[in-house]
């Protein structure tokens, strides 16, 4: 139990009954998972080895999986992709909409646009670079129907571009999310792929296949951003050799992916406000700038007409679109384009999953979605009209004839190649090659935060030489595959990852329903966030009753309440229920109080009081007070004996009461608790 969580737990049981606190809080002692850290490293290495010592070996072997994988499993990931869009709308648009991630009275760490910049630089800034130019135009010169070129390619390019870039890619990252933020910050799990799995094998994710779960996810993790690091050097050498005529090759490559290494390093150890907050802020503010020098330089209306068009033709095709896998008319572009974007989003979901719910407590299941979803979907939509039509335009106009070769010829140089038909091209281009190294250094140090909580429990505040040890092993791994001609191979091993990933993510979704079903349950049976306490049956004065209601006591004087009568009062309830063979026990953390009542299988009931501190009133109610909050640190703050159940506080306050209202309010929500049970039954 923690201060900042505020609610109750039986921390040691794992229960999802029951929560435990904020993973990243300052006073949990971060711990190396041994064996996840130790077998991640070992399976490294050896993938490493057999990559650089075997590259033409393990690229045919990788190629025929991939060939397998499209020639019988496509049907397979486009369904998977379509049932993780249908439940993330469902999980919006019903009663679970309102459920937090975390207790019921926890706040958003962080507003709006930090959250909306973290999780976008995160999720899919860099694609935005490389492809925002070359895969309108691709798609337009080689369509998967027809021979191209035309103006109905034109429309069906950004069609089939808007299907990769939008809904179905964000709903895949939404769902690990979900899962991870959801039963780590409501239900005290760490926050670790492992946990997912819970509802399905209850404490057994702490042995072997909970083990073997983080690994693969670290794994994973590692090679989709080592090969994403590699592949992002190519293009910012391309730009380089543009603007300053820097020599492209593996040199130079490499020399950026020091650099880039050593300022995401400075970033993860600043931590995740100070390094990647900042720099995701930084980034899409540069984002914005380099879409409006494009938008005003280009032909704005016809370019806005194009993004209103583009989108409803998106959302009118949206269905026919998501479920076509070219079953009438077989294609190589099926397996190359659509199944390869549906197994690499899976293949991330871990990793950027996994750090959106770090940035997400808080928020409720329909914020979270409503966020992920929409507002990364409209701006990447509006993103790919801009530069794909703008450059579509500029080959069917014959202002540039040469681009579309550019682009099939090196898809790297596509931006920069796209750029030079605009005004202050100099000044674009070097924008787009300073968002290339911030998003890649913004990926790598998110990486290796990742990388560490996977390896550390869930948790964060980690000593900085273990976040160091993995920032360096995705550069070394990007480094050695760069040099061995292993990239593309091991491109094509993280999307082959999908599959089985795909798998555990289905699982973890039914259990994550399942108890959903349960949490809501609870919060009708409980009357969960009822803004009013219970009144009191009290006889007496009732002035002086009143002159309670403008008493704000300061923090020693709500602890020593809880102490005089709060304590003795939940172990007299703890007493007799031993009298009827119940077990229970007393907790004291930080100066709360806890009652927790065991239930061996079924999930547990918890009552924590704890003074919490609040803003003083207005003055028109000070003026009434008794003075007390005179003594209240300049009249800033006040405190009250506010109740905690096991979803968080309960928003009353029980200064001031008898120990036989303890009493009674611990009887009358232990009822309700098991009023909660029996319907679960």
């Amino acid at each position: 139990m923690t201060e900042a969580d505020g609610s109750a737990g039986n921390s040691s049981s794992g229960s999802p009954g029951n929560t435990s606190g904020n993973p990243s809080d300052e006073a949990n002692v971060a711990a190396l998972d041994r064996p996840v850290f130790y077998s991640s490293v070992a399976v490294l290495a050896v993938v490493l080895i057999i990559s650089a010592f075997f590259p033409t070996a393990s690229r045919e072997f990788l190629v025929d999986l991939q060939a397998a994988i499209v020639d019988n499993g496509s049907w397979y990931y486009v369904l998977v992709m379509a049932i993780f869009l249908l439940s993330v709308f469902v999980f919006a648009f019903t009663r679970y909409g309102e459920i937090k991630l975390g207790p019921d009275h926890a706040e958003p760490e962080y507003s709006l646009i930090s959250w909306f910049s973290m999780l976008f630089a995160a999720g899919m800034g860099i694609g935005l670079m490389f492809f925002g130019v070359a895969e309108p135009v691709m798609h337009f010169l080689s369509p998967p129907l027809g021979e191209g070129g035309e103006i109905a390619d034109a429309r069906e390019a950004m069609k089939l571009t808007f299907l990769h870039w939008g809904l179905h890619g964000w709903a895949a990252y939404a769902i690990v999310a979900l899962v991870l933020a959801y039963f780590s910050y409501r239900h005290g799990l760490p926050l670790t792929l492992r946990s997912g799995l819970y509802p399905l094998i209850g404490d057994r994710i702490y042995g072997p296949i909970g083990t073997a779960v983080d690994v693969f996810a670290v794994v994973s993790t590692t090679f989709g951003i080592a090969t994403s690091l590699g592949l992002g050097s190519e293009q910012i050498n391309s730009g380089l050799n543009y603007l300053f005529d820097v020599p492209k090759g593996q040199g130079v490559q490499f020399a950026i992916i020091v650099v880039t290494t050593l300022v995401a390093t400075v970033s993860v150890l600043m931590g995740l406000d100070a390094g990647i907050k900042r720099l995701s802020e930084i980034n899409i503010t540069l984002a914005v700038v380099l879409l409006v020098g494009v938008l005003i330089f280009g032909p704005t209306v016809y370019l806005l007409k194009l993004f209103m068009q583009n989108s409803g033709a998106y959302l009118a095709d949206f269905v026919g679109m998501s479920f076509n896998v070219y079953a009438y008319r077989p294609n190589e572009w099926f397996g190359g384009w659509t199944v390869f974007y549906w197994g690499w989003w899976i293949s991330w979901a871990p990793f950027v999953g996994l750090f959106i719910a770090r940035i997400s407590r808080g928020r409720t299941l329909r914020q979270f979605i409503f966020g992920v979803l929409l507002g990364p979907t409209a701006f990447t939509l509006l993103w790919m009209t801009v530069f794909g039509n703008s450059a579509i335009e500029l080959i069917t106009s014959g202002a540039d004839a040469g681009l579309g070769a550019a682009v099939q010829a090196d898809s790297s140089v596509a931006l920069f190649r796209f750029l030079e038909n605009f005004p202050a091209t100099q000044l674009l281009s070097g924008i787009a090659v300073l968002m290339v190294v911030v998003f890649f250094v913004t990926s790598a140090d998110s990486g290796a935060m990742v990388l560490n909580m996977l390896s550390s429990k869930g948790q964060d505040n980690t000593p900085a030489s273990l976040r160091v040890f993995w920032m360096f092993a995705i550069a070394a791994a990007a480094a050695t595959l760069m040099f061995t001609g292993g990239l593309s191979s091991l491109q094509t091993a993280v999307v082959a990852s999908a599959l089985p990933f795909s798998v555990a993510m289905l699982a973890a979704l039914w259990g994550f329903a399942r108890m959903l079903s349960v949490d809501h349950a609870k919060r009708i049976v409980l009357d969960v966030g009822a803004s009013a306490a219970p009144a009191p049956e009290e006889k007496g004065d009732w002035r002086a009753r009143l002159r309670t209601l403008f008493h704000y006591p300061a923090d020693a004087e709500v602890t020593r309440f809880i102490d005089a009568v709060v304590e003795p009062a939940l172990s007299e309830f703890s007493k007799e229920l031993a009298g009827h063979g119940v077990a229970s026990r007393i907790v004291r953390s930080d100066g709360d109080v806890c009652l927790e009542v065991l239930h061996g299988e079924e999930i547990d009931f918890t009552y924590l009081v704890g003074s919490r501190s609040h803003p003083m009133p207005d003055d028109a109610l000070l003026s009434t007070s008794d003075g007390s909050a005179a003594a209240q640190d300049d009249g800033v703050v006040y405190y009250r004996a506010e109740v905690h159940l096991t979803e968080g506080s309960q928003d009353y306050c029980i200064m001031s009461w008898s120990r036989e209202q303890v009493l009674q309010d611990v009887l009358e929500q232990y009822r309700k608790h098991l009023h909660f049970l029996h319907v679960l039954r």
